[in-house]
């Protein structure tokens, strides 16, 4: 029997799969006081007596025709009495934590609760060659720890049938998957890399790749633009994959323009004979056909009957090789199914998922379809993993603020005063933070205090408060105020959960802002954290252009023992780009009203050397629109073009179109340095000749970031580079790697600031930025470039 007709899956998603029916309903389950579920069961587990063996791990293997099922799952627990036989009685518990009253809940509150603890008890009783044996559900209130139980005794022949029932419509699904799977294999293993050869560092760039993933290690990669780094990370994978290393492979990103590029690579792998499926999961916000009715059945057509649809659509999907957001919006228009929910599904199906970061690392919404049970086999590819660092930031961190409970006590005083009381006093809490924020100072110039402790006075007043909001969620009822009170309760959520894994890692700080008062824990370093992210897979690639220096990112991303890391050479010609830098001009933001003709000078100079396109980065929104104008003036017949604060998808793409390779004319881009336009486009040959980058892109000077650079002096005495350098310096190699994209390209970098020639930040330079040109004039920048454009 071929090995790749082997199917896994757990016991929960067979169940799920196979038994659910009718509406999708977005009923509210709660977090519990005590964060999760998983703390609930432990607690009760860790109450029972020496009768009581808890997370017993179960798996059992099924041979249905030609096809082998290995379904797995671990009971909450599995207690052993003896009875007045002496023979041991054997019972499967299955612990479930709910929000609502016990006493609303009888026997057949939940079927699939049944279901799934009656698949452990048949897996138990043929592992252990019993005749019969009991299945107890225990449902737990979240808020009280209170408990009610069911219990019923059955022979194992009734689970055996029952068992085999869901086996048997389950089949034809796992057939379809095993099919796929031997066929995917054997073409990637026969499929060969999709150019003609490999670029410089490419293949060394893959092999690595390779080895990690087969290693089951992580790999910190620093690939120069234009290496291929997209395709040198994927094909190692699919080779990967065929070979059963892994399971399936995760592609994270945090842009749609670098989704695309995932995209088009698994497109150019099908085209070379690979079968391979891949999903483009979209945010549901993003992706939801009413984005303003509640996820009921009474609101929203889409969740009516979706469990009795979701098959026949799933059905017919299948043929699909690539679901992309327009792939499943077709089809869940077509079925009346919940695009999200539908695209949930397909990842099941897909070999390559192609999501955001949050979907692996957030700890609020990452799969936990894939990642709450047991770390599977899969690989994560980390693009643009610089941008990683803020995020991890963020998703690790947690702010309550004053206004959003003070919203809730005038909303609900009415109508829930007990709950009113308790976000009041919550209010009240942020309101005497708030004043201590203000008189930390006699000149009262600060608007903030830090402290290295977590403000545990809160947290009862955040847990009094959530128990009372879970009462009336649980409910599932409609009022105005739902909405505003689940927003308040996922924000005291979130900082209760965070409170649990604070530890030296985190910071406290309270902000006065305006009328509002917010207090955060605030992760500074998520190393620790995203290192336990990331055993949810077997093995994970950073990769970037600008991971620089790579000792830093190693440091803040979580590498360890055993991991590796590999920077390799740009592939393209040093000739092929000329460096420029402007170091006798300061554009510090004290000296920024000083330098503004002189800059508006220099890009005039770098841009009348060459008929083009360029793009020119400067810090801020305001620097850029007063160089823009300035420039304006001063070249009135030259076309220019400004990214604007707010720019949507459609703007973003006009902006673009605009640098076209055929234009007889320049155009002058201007953009901020470190937005949209500043990574992850692709203008190559004559769509951009040249970018001008303005000042060294440190991030502006706020209260976390001198929170950060405080916090890495006291540990490493580099806050200043960790908070400022690194990631302004990332911001500007990323902004020069738009102008050479591909081996015919040449273009200019022109950089203007005096810091560019300082240590601290010409050894960030890349190898390919040695041979670099220093201009302390005008005059030179534009010699300079007429030099170069001449041994075109």
């Amino acid at each position: 029997m071929s090995e790749n007709k082997v199917i896994k899956t757990s016991v929960r998603n067979l169940v799920e799969f196979v038994l659910r029916a009718g509406d999708l309903v977005a009923a509210f389950t709660g977090s519990s006081r005590l964060a999760d579920g998983a703390k609930i069961h432990r607690k009760l587990q860790q109450a029972q007596t020496s009768e009581y063996q808890p997370e017993v791990s179960l798996a059992i293997t099924v041979t249905w025709a030609d096809l082998v099922l290995q379904i797995s799952g671990r009971a909450d627990g599995v207690i052993t009495t003896i009875a007045e036989t002496g023979l041991a009685e054997i019972t499967i518990d299955e612990i479930k934590s709910v929000t609502q009253e016990l006493e609303t809940i009888e026997a057949g509150y939940n079927q699939l609760h049944w279901a799934q603890a009656k698949c452990y008890a048949y897996i138990y009783a043929v592992q252990h060659e019993l005749e019969r044996i009991g299945v107890q559900l225990t449902y737990c209130q979240a808020a009280t720890l209170e408990t009610k139980l069911f219990k019923q005794i059955y022979p194992v022949q009734e689970l055996a049938a029952f068992f085999e029932a869901l086996i048997s419509d389950y089949a034809m699904w796992a057939q379809r998957l095993g099919d796929w799977a031997a066929s995917r294999d054997a073409s990637a293993g026969l499929v060969r890399f999709p150019f003609s050869g490999f670029r410089p560092g490419q293949r060394q760039l893959s092999v690595a790749v390779y080895k990690t993933i087969c290693g089951g290690v992580k790999l910190f990669a620093q690939a120069p633009t234009g290496t291929g780094k997209t395709m040198a990370v994927i094909f190692p994978a699919i080779k990967a994959l065929g070979l059963g290393h892994v399971e399936k492979i995760f592609f994270l990103t945090a842009k749609t323009v670098t989704r695309q590029l995932a995209e088009a690579a698994f497109d150019r792998l099908r085209q070379a004979g690979l079968q391979c499926k891949t999903l483009t999961l979209t945010a549901k916000d993003k992706i939801c056909f009413r984005p303003d009715s509640a996820c009921t059945p009474e609101e929203c057509p889409y969740a009516a009957g979706y469990y009795d649809r979701i098959k026949p659509a799933l059905h017919h999907c299948w043929p699909e090789a690539a679901f992309t957001r327009e792939v499943i919006e077709q089809y869940a228009r077509e079925y009346r199914v919940c695009p999200f929910e539908l695209s949930l599904e397909l990842a099941f199906w897909a070999d390559a998922v192609i999501c955001d970061y949050n979907y692996v690392f957030d700890p609020r919404v990452y799969l936990k379809r894939f990642f709450s049970e047991n770390s599977g086999q899969y690989c994560f590819l980390v693009d643009e993993a610089h941008n990683l660092v803020d995020r991890a930031r963020e998703m690790f961190s947690a702010a309550i603020t004053k206004q959003s409970f003070l919203g809730i006590k005038k909303t609900v005083n009415n109508k829930l005063p007990a709950l009113a009381k308790a976000a009041g006093k919550i209010n009240t809490f942020l309101l005497k933070l708030g004043k201590l924020c203000i008189d930390k100072t006699a000149a009262g110039e600060t608007d903030y205090f830090v402290r290295e402790q977590a403000c545990s006075e809160v947290l009862p007043l955040l847990r009094k408060f959530m128990d009372l909001a879970e009462k009336w969620l649980a409910k599932n009822e409609q009022a105005e105020f739902r909405e505003e009170l689940l927003d308040s309760y996922f924000m005291a959520n979130a900082f209760l959960r965070t409170a649990e894994t604070y530890d030296e890692r985190y910071v406290t700080y309270a902000e006065k802002i305006d009328k509002d008062v917010k207090l955060k824990l605030f992760c500074v370093n998520p190393a620790e954290l995203l290192r336990q992210a990331g055993l949810r897979g077997r093995a994970t690639v950073f990769f970037s252009a600008t991971l620089t220096p790579v000792d830093y990112f190693f440091e803040i991303l979580g590498g360890g023992e055993g991991d590796g890391r590999i920077a390799v050479p740009s592939p393209f010609a040093a000739g092929n780009l000329r460096l420029l830098v402007a170091d006798h001009i300061s554009t510090t933001y004290k000296t920024r009203a000083q330098t503004y003709d002189v800059i508006v000078d220099s890009i005039t100079a770098a841009i009348t050397a060459k008929t083009g396109n360029y793009l020119v980065f400067l810090p801020s929104y305001r620097y850029m629109e007063e160089v823009g104008r300035r420039f304006c003036l001063q070249n009135p017949r030259i076309s220019v073009s400004k990214q604007t604060g707010e720019m949507t998808e459609a703007e973003r793409a006009g902006f673009l179109a605009q640098f076209s390779a055929d234009s007889t004319e320049t155009l002058v881009g201007f953009a901020v340095l470190g937005g949209v336009f500043g990574e992850g486009i692709d203008l190559t040959g004559e769509r951009l000749v040249g970018a001008v980058i303005v000042g060294v892109g440190l991030p502006k000077v706020c209260l976390e970031r001198e929170i950060i650079r405080q916090w890495f002096n006291q540990n490493n005495r580099q806050g200043f580079e960790y908070a400022y350098v690194y990631p302004g310096m990332n911001k500007v190699l990323q902004a020069a790697g738009r102008v050479i994209r591909t081996e015919q390209d040449r273009g200019l970098v022109l950089l203007i600031d005096e810091r560019f020639s300082q240590a601290r930040y010409k050894r960030l330079f890349p190898r390919e930025w040695q041979g670099a040109v220093r201009t302390n004039s005008v005059s030179r920048i534009g010699a300079a470039l007429k030099q170069f454009w001449l041994l075109q």
